[in-house]
Order: structure tokens, then sequence, then C-alpha cells
């Protein structure tokens, strides 16, 4: 017993350590393995990375890279196998659903490829909804989201649904969505693939302009032109890092 209190000091201690040094993720010997009938399938096998507060991280890979397992593990939409995972110097790798759902709506703004919005609600109720599940008052809701509109240039529009407005515009609204509860980590997954190449060159120009802003970003990506945005690329293959560049 003494040895588990004492494990979980050095847990605590080591986390505190990483939120003084200013590390937003901290992964050791990640490992995520799916069995399918009778064979093992390693998704994730033992990626080891640190990405500080105010950066803009591209991970990047091919199809069956394991890029998309590596965003489901850090986002906290899915328990790992084994290994340590640190999100803003909280230990989530042995957290059940329910506290990974509550670590995600706290810390983490997502941004999807398909935008994910309520199709029959405005773009500023589509906003308001982690507010929502965060038990927030109406009248507090809705002055965040308006602000949270204004930082993508989409008040305006913000009494609209979602197909009274242009794709860009869409996606805009999904990352007023992302920043709306001020995220330690906006995350975003192949943010531009459902938009054409000059609308997406505009949703790549506001990740810029976020990131200027402090916020952190973490992009995730199969096209070399959108990570080339990032400041720094993660490159994954086979589910481990094949190598890490800084632009």
């Amino acid at each position: 017993m003494a040895q588990t209190a004492s494990d979980s000091l050095d847990k605590l201690a080591r986390g505190e350590q990483l939120k003084r040094e200013g590390v937003i993720i901290r992964t050791w010997d990640l490992r995520k393995t799916f069995v399918m009938g009778d064979q093992e399938i390693n998704a994730v096998s033992g990626i080891s990375i640190e990405i500080k507060r105010g950066e803009y991280v591209a991970i990047m890979g091919p199809s069956g890279s394991g890029k998309s397992t590596l965003m489901n593990l850090i986002g906290c939409l899915d328990s790992l196998t084994s290994g340590l995972y640190y999100l803003n110097g909280t230990l989530v790798s042995q957290m059940n659903d329910e506290q990974l759902a509550r670590t995600r709506n706290r810390e983490i703004g997502f941004v999807f490829q398909t935008f994910n919005l309520l199709a029959r609600s405005t773009a500023l109720s589509n906003v308001e909804l982690p507010l929502v599940y965060a038990g927030m008052g109406r009248k507090e809701r809705a002055e965040r989201a308006k602000a949270a509109l204004e930082a993508v240039d989409l008040v305006p529009r913000m009494n609209h649904k979602p197909n009274e407005l242009s794709g860009g515009q869409r996606q805009r609204v999904a990352i007023a969505r992302a920043l709306v509860n001020n995220p330690s980590l906006l995350l975003a997954d192949e943010p531009t693939g459902a938009l054409d190449t000059t609308t997406g060159n505009e949703i790549m120009a506001l990740f810029e302009r976020l990131h200027h802003a402090g916020n952190t970003v973490l992009l995730v990506t199969h096209e070399n032109d959108i990570a080339q945005h990032a400041h720094r690329i993660i490159h994954i293959r086979d589910g481990q890092v094949e190598r890490d560049e800084t632009q």
C-alpha cells in the first residue's frame, strides 16, 4: 500500500513539474493495441513525445500510420493500452471514461473535417454547446459564444443555421466552438479535408492567427501542404515516430 501511495505522489510531482515547464502534452511509450479475432493490431507502438504550451505542431502520416489513433489518445477520445500520458500536468492515462470526458471538455477544443454541427441550431447555439455541458448560465454562455465567433470573424452570421453557411463559414463555427472553453489545446483533425483549396487556405490562415494569439495548436493531416503551415512536424509511420522536424 505504501508503494502505491508513493507511486501516486511521484506521478503527481511529475505532472506539477511538467506544468511548471510549460509542457501541454507528454507521453512515454504510448501504446494502443486492437484485437481483431485472433490477431492483435499495434496501431500505436511506443510513442514518446513532448509538446509545449504555444507550439503549433502537425502530426503527419499516410493512411494506416497510426496518426488517427494517436489523435484519439491525445484527445482523450480513447483509452490507451499501456504507457503514460500527461495533459497539462494531469495524468490522464489512468482515467476512466467519465474522467476522460470531463478532461476532454475542459482541456481540449476539437475541430473536425466534417464540422460536426447541429443542423437545426444557429451558429451561436452550436458554439454554446460545450458551455451547456459545463453547466454555465445562459447569459454568460451567449456572451462567451459571441466572443468566440468574433475571434473567427463570424458575428454577422451568428443567427444562421449550418445549411445557410458556406463550408468555410461552417468550419469557422466549429473553430469558435473549439475555442469557447478557453482550452489548453486546439486539436484539429484534417480541418480542410472538406473544403476547396482557397477556403482551406483561409482556414489555415485563421489557425496561424490563433496560434499567434497564444493558442497551442495540434494539427493531424496526411497532406504535406497543410502540415507545412505548422512550425513543427511529427511524422508517424507504422505506429511510431519516424522523425520530428522543426521548421
